[in-house]
């Protein structure tokens, strides 16, 4: 086995993960820190198998790392198929299987910068649903409306110069919204204003937040299971057959290590990998019901999306190989109208993606993260943002729920596994036989993937409610109001979108998709509520949000193993005295505390001579 970068002297990969008859288990940090006396009482569930910081050995990174590629895979699929309409696109499928390999491609370069350079937490980077609500709003302009000709296939030479130019210049006209779009969020984010506003969200916040993330999903879930609920239904057996009941079941696996001939040890399989074994069972009986033409061949028929060959074409057009660049369709232009609309949508993209960090955080073993860190990572998904746009994905990038999910589910929250995910994102945008084969996984299977997984995110997000005094009539009021009104005022303005209208078209487009974005309402609402209506900070739960990993907290090389850029930039090798003036800088003084926690105890002034004479801190630069 590769040993972890953080094991101890007795050589094992994880000793959290090691029993004494060397078998894999998993023992959660609290539990590590603890007496033998004191982590009996601790359940099964709040296990960690790795944490952030972890190194499984490269072997399980790449599964594990494959696993929440296929996790995201679905809303990276969707997005593009949901566009060619919009796009002129609905026949032409090479086309598609293009974008569909794009997305990938730009998805594992954000990835990559956002573990690396963004936030640092194991999160995966990809399409965003909130940038599709504005950018079929901006299509469906008479301006942009598609020739009637392209909807007849008969008429539709996808090789003409004609028709590439009409799909092309829609294509540019969205790039150039989402890419001046972007520059917003890189301005919020590296400004430190996402980090201001931190000290005014709390619990009440962030939990309708990350709840309305997942709950308005239940129709698009609903619609993707419905194509044939007993496939489903089936993945949903397995993923929670492997992830709770067998969880606890080793299964015995060749094993290597040093000084010992190959062996056999006993190793938790079902609970590391039950999203991937649950879908690739789900698949596989999807083909065998295939071949044997148990499924129906009709289009119209119920059950035929569960069918592994109705994206056939896809998957014989596509090229071997394809490298995606930026400008691919052509220069991208630029409108107001797009750009207010996109706007709206790097808002609520912004809400989510913070309620993901703080989910993310708990599932993965880590402190909550610094105000530093979070400006980084609203910056880096900017910085993402403004490449999907050059590349031209139709789309721009957010932190994905879904892989918060799959945190919580595998028990493995260690950020080498995501830049493997990461990896595997490039390769599949390179290769296109292999996006191509990954995007004809059948729509009932996804669906059964997304009940599990929004259910998970669902759960997180009230779960923030422990730090909250829940037997306060103001709290009960806030989170319910909130919650109710996320999903009741987007039902609404769906419907009435006529009443919203006030003749000027940017607008129009903004408040219609500021107001049919659930957490956007939600997460709003939440927010003035929770910081105008009287209460006291134990009541808010403003100091058990702060304390909630006060072990961690009070631990500042924990944090900066987490939080601190890669490579010593900043601290050993790249470190300059300015450095600590940047909001997406940690304010580091010697002794390895924060500025932060100084101020707080009025050590502040006694250390301002020490941190002129003192630039240089030594640092981790793992990773």
């Amino acid at each position: 086995m590769t040993p972890s970068t953080d094991k101890e002297l007795n050589g094992l990969d994880n000793p959290s993960f090691m029993s004494e008859d060397e078998s894999h288990h998993c023992a959660s940090p609290d539990h590590a820190a603890q007496g033998p006396e004191e982590g009996k009482g601790k359940g099964q569930s709040s296990k960690l198998a790795y944490t952030v910081t972890d190194m499984p050995p490269w072997y399980l990174c790449i599964l594990l790392g494959i696993q929440h590629f296929l996790t995201a895979m679905g809303g990276l699929v969707a997005i593009p198929l949901i566009l060619s309409k919009e796009l002129c696109l609905q026949h032409d499928l090479l086309t598609q299987s293009h974008l569909i390999s794009t997305i990938f491609f730009v998805s594992g370069i954000c990835t990559l910068l956002q573990v690396l350079f963004g936030v640092r937490l194991p999160i995966i980077q990809g399409g965003t649903f909130a940038f599709l609500t504005p950018t079929l709003a901006m299509l469906s302009l008479p301006k942009w409306k598609c020739p009637a000709w392209t909807e007849n296939a008969t008429l539709v030479n996808t090789s003409s110069p004609e028709f590439i130019e009409v799909w092309q210049t829609r294509m540019r006209e969205v790039q150039g919204a989402i890419m001046v779009a972007s520059c917003f969020q890189i301005l919020v984010g590296f400004s430190g204003i996402i980090g201001f506003l931190m000290r005014f969200i709390g619990p009440l916040t962030i939990a309708p937040t990350i709840t309305l993330v997942a709950l308005p999903l239940f129709d698009s879930a609903g619609d993707k299971a419905g194509q044939h609920w007993g496939i489903a239904f089936m993945t949903i057996f397995f993923i929670v057959l492997f992830s709770q009941y067998l969880k606890d079941v080793p299964v015995p696996l060749p094993s290597f290590r040093r000084g010992k001939k190959c062996h056999f040890s006993p190793i938790y399989v079902f609970q590391i990998f039950p999203v991937l074994l649950g879908l690739s069972l789900s698949w596989l009986l999807c083909y065998v019901l295939t071949v044997t033409d148990v499924l129906p061949t009709d289009p119209t028929a119920y059950g035929h999306l569960a069918r592994t060959d109705t994206r056939g074409d896809v998957l014989s057009q596509a090229p071997w190989f394809r490298l995606p660049y930026p400008g691919q369709w052509g220069t991208p232009t630029v409108s107001l109208a797009g750009i207010f609309g996109i706007l709206a949508g790097v808002i609520s993209s912004m809400l989510e993606s913070m309620g993901d960090y703080y989910a993310c955080a708990r599932l993965s073993g880590a402190p909550p993260p610094p105000k530093h860190a979070i400006n980084r990572g609203i910056g880096v998904e900017g910085i993402g943002c403004l490449l999907a746009g050059a590349w031209g994905t139709g789309n721009g990038t957010t932190s994905y729920s879904e892989n918060v999910g799959a945190l919580g589910i595998t028990k493995v929250g260690s950020r080498m596994v995501i830049i493997a995910g990461a990896c595997a994102m490039l390769l599949s945008g390179v290769f296109g036989k292999v996006g191509a084969m990954l995007a004809s996984i059948p729509t009932p299977v996804i669906g059964g993937m997304f009940l599990v997984m929004f259910g998970i995110i669902t759960a997180v997000g009230i779960s923030n409610l422990q730090y909250t005094d829940m037997n306060s009539s103001r709290n009960i009021f806030i989170f319910g109001f909130s919650v109710f009104a996320g999903l009741t005022v987007p039902n609404w303005a769906n419907k009435n979108n006529t009443l919203l209208e006030t003749e000027i078209i940017q607008l129009d487009q903004v408040i219609q998709v500021l107001l049919t974005t659930g957490m956007f309402v939600g997460g709003l609402l939440g927010f003035i509520l929770d910081n105008t209506i009287p209460g006291t900070q134990e009541e808010r739960g403003l100091l058990a949000w702060k304390h909630s990993h006060k072990g961690e907290a009070d631990n500042s090389q924990l944090i900066s193993k987490v939080y601190d850029l890669p490579f010593g930039i900043g601290t050993k090798y790249c470190a300059v005295s300015w450095f600590r003036y940047l909001p997406a800088c940690p304010k580091k003084v010697p002794g390895g505390k924060k500025m932060d926690e100084l101020k707080a105890s009025g050590q502040e002034s006694s250390v301002k001579a020490s941190l002129e004479r003192d630039s240089e801190i030594g640092a981790d630069t793992r990773i």
